[in-house]
């Protein structure tokens, strides 16, 4: 655990590079949940980062732009009661978020345009439609 996080089969973030802070959590937890640290903030600065190359990097910041506080990009985890299973979800969840993050982008959409048959199929649709509604009306309009 404390050899980094990671992130895709080329990259790993170091633990030097990983902060974790610890705070009590809400929730389940009965009379443990007051004197216990398990919720996990773990903290990774992106825009320092070294571990990563400038064009990989730069692609995170401006994905991640709405989520990063100077830089750094913070998760949170609460959802269980131990400590130690908080900080193997939010390490699993900032290397999910870092992976979506560094992917390509997806290739550009070619615009296409409905066949003729799709369009006469639309039409007669349409025209069923209309003619069942006609039907359905008390007198002749």
């Amino acid at each position: 655990m404390d050899d980094g996080l990671r992130v895709t089969d080329r990259w790993t973030v170091s633990a030097a590079e990983l902060r974790e802070r610890f705070s009590r959590s809400s929730g389940p937890g009965g009379q443990g949940v007051n004197t216990t640290d398990s919720r996990v903030e773990l903290s990774f600065d992106l825009a320092g980062t070294t571990s990563l190359p400038p064009v990989l990097r730069e692609r995170a910041l401006e994905r991640l732009a709405g989520r990063l506080v100077d830089g750094v990009l913070t998760i949170a985890a609460s959802e269980h009661r131990a400590q130690l299973a908080n900080r193997e979800a939010a390490r699993e969840r900032l290397a999910a978020l870092l992976r979506d993050a560094v992917a390509p982008p997806p290739p550009p959409r070619r615009p296409t345009r409905p066949s003729r048959g799709a369009k006469e199929r639309r039409l007669a649709d349409k025209k069923r439609q209309s003619q069942r509604k006609r039907d359905r009306r008390a007198d002749g309009d």
